[in-house]
């Protein structure tokens, strides 16, 4: 089970039978006999809540007597996760280490599933979030996506320029960018590669009351390849672990190239420092729409 779109296309490409799935899906009907065994690899960047969740699906996976060998980093949380499962299955040992890395076995005692953690949720620029456990800005607005919002309101107060266009919200997250614009009259798709990330996207337009199509896609593979937009809204990630990584802010960029119709517009916020305008002047003439608590707005208009 994966919901990374880069993973299950990679796990396909290698032949295996991989299943997109995000904690607490039922997956009897596609293994109706419980795993003897599972595997968890828990990412320490993404909360409490998140492996919190692994584990109660994990747990719901694997029948009485069934084993759980759980991954991770010492220094992003392991040993406080292992406890958590330890409470649901029974005490467990560390079995392996490598470094920082260690992996812990539990076999699981008689009892109860532990109940998943709620979504998290806000109120932000007319929309209702859901955030997934796990999902980036799950519980509150992130910074940079406010700040763009808000620029872009200032440049269109009346939220008319965007009423009829066909916009994509690059790196979706929450949906909230993508409702944004649905709420002002855009006909919106929502496009991540992390299918938590597209669960509370769809999530967050039903409680808004709004329609748009949230699609599960390694940066754009997965849309119709003749689709094209007026406008692309990005706030895409940079961090991999406390490292600096530009590869997929480059290849959304890729991705604007090739879905923006001519006289298109891609709006992207991005910390100041970070050179995406070298990348970003391959579309067209690149205007600094907001500059602010550290954060830019760039804007690029297709010829």
């Amino acid at each position: 089970m994966e919901g990374s779109a880069a993973a299950l296309s990679a796990l396909a490409a290698g032949g295996l039978d991989a299943h997109a799935a995000v904690p607490g899906e039922s997956l009897l009907e596609r293994w109706p006999d419980r795993a003897r065994t599972v595997a968890l690899v828990l990412a320490g960047d993404r909360g409490n809540a998140y492996a919190a969740a692994q584990v109660a699906w994990a747990h719901a996976c694997t029948p009485p007597g069934g084993t759980l060998y759980i991954a991770g980093d010492r220094d992003k949380g392991f040993d406080r996760y292992v406890r958590l499962a330890g409470n649901a299955f029974g005490a467990g040992e560390v079995v392996a280490r490598d470094g920082g890395m260690r992996v812990a076995k539990l076999i699981r005692r008689p009892g109860p599933t532990p109940a998943l953690p709620d979504p998290e949720g806000f109120e932000a620029f007319g929309v209702t979030v859901v955030g997934l456990p796990g999902v980036f800005s799950a519980a509150k607005p992130d910074k940079a996506t406010a700040l763009m919002l808000g620029a872009l309101e200032r440049l269109d107060p009346d939220g008319s320029a965007l009423n009829g266009k066909d916009v994509l919200d690059l790196g979706c997250g929450t949906g909230l960018i993508g409702a944004w614009a649905a709420r002002r009259g855009a006909t919106v798709t929502l496009v991540d590669g992390d299918l938590p990330s597209v669960r509370s996207a769809q999530a967050t337009l039903a409680a808004s009351g709004l329609t748009g199509a949230a699609v599960h896609s390694d940066v754009d593979a997965a849309l119709d390849p003749a689709a094209t937009f007026d406008v692309i809204l990005t706030n895409p990630p940079f961090h991999v672990g406390r490292g600096v990584v530009l590869d997929v802010a480059r290849e959304f960029i890729a991705a604007a190239t090739r879905r923006l119709r001519p006289g298109g517009t891609l709006h992207l916020v991005a910390n100041d420092f970070l050179p995406y305008e070298t990348d970003l002047r391959a579309l067209g003439e690149v205007r600094e729409t907001l500059r602010e608590a550290g954060f830019k707005v760039l804007s690029v208009t297709r010829a």
